[in-house]
């Protein structure tokens, strides 16, 4: 399966019908400041240039432009995705984003907007190994390790679809971001970290030679945007993102960061 188009995939149909919105009949924030919060963690989706320390990434070019489109302004923070999920359902920010998988369990605690983008996990490796060639491989090779972030869909998937079903395998190496597991791949720490299609992608690209992905896909996810239960910005964001996918902007941000973005530009 090629991960060129799986990409080409990612501008998904949403989870409900939904009307017809057009550009100009999006909803006018007056000039509201939406407080957004992302961990800078999750190349290419939000990461600091290596430049400028900036924040970066798809989901800072897509809220932005939502935000644009429904007349209002972001105030960007930041947060560890330990704490993120919580820090929004109280409240503290009005919308967080870090390749937050929609599932049924969160989404009692806060709510999604529809999905922007749909992936699949896939195991990514040193571009030189030749020890396994997919999860079965992997897993009945005992002196393997894979890195992981705790709590993250990945981490879930490494336990259960991969290995024993125990969360406190030892082959599973914890990290506090996804950043920080794959440097460790790179330098021959863990011998994989098991990550969506897009920010393998990602890393790929911003790492010319360092990296492929062996095997087939372990399961797909949804993307979406969280949000404080309740919040009136749910319909204002699902109606920016439906004109976002219809004039083909969310494919160009597929292009800009999946294909053309290099870490050294």
């Amino acid at each position: 399966m090629k991960l060129t188009s799986l990409i080409a995939a990612t501008v998904v149909t949403v989870l409900g019908a939904t009307s017809i919105v057009s550009a100009g009949e999006l909803p006018d924030l007056g000039g509201r400041t939406i407080v957004a919060v992302t961990e800078n963690a999750y190349t290419p989706l939000n990461f600091a240039d290596p430049k400028s320390g900036d924040g970066i990434g798809w989901e800072y070019d897509a809220f932005n432009e939502i935000a644009k489109r429904l007349n209002a302004k972001v105030d960007w923070q930041l947060s560890s995705w330990d704490t993120m999920i919580q820090a929004v359902r109280d409240g503290q920010f009005d919308v967080g984003m870090d390749g937050i998988t929609i599932t049924e369990e969160r989404a009692t605690q806060i709510d999604f907007s529809e999905p922007y983008m749909t992936s699949q996990q896939f195991l990514l490796v040193r571009a030189d190994e030749v020890r396994f060639t997919d999860s079965t491989s992997f897993a009945q090779d005992a002196q393997l390790l894979v890195g992981a972030q705790p709590g993250t869909t990945n981490f879930y998937v490494a336990v259960y679809d991969m290995l024993d079903g125990d969360e406190a395998n030892p082959r599973i190496k914890l990290f506090e971001t996804f950043g920080t597991s794959v440097q460790a791949l790179k330098i021959g720490d863990v011998d994989t970290v098991l990550m969506d299609s897009t920010s393998a992608q990602g890393y790929m690209g911003a790492n010319p030679g360092a990296f492929k992905v062996v095997g087939d896909a372990l399961g797909t996810e949804d993307f979406g945007f969280i949000l404080t239960q309740g919040s009136d910005l749910v319909a204002p964001i699902n109606a920016a993102l439906k004109s976002m996918r219809e004039d083909g902007t969310l494919e160009e941000l597929n292009k800009k960061w999946f294909f053309e973005y290099k870490a050294d530009q």
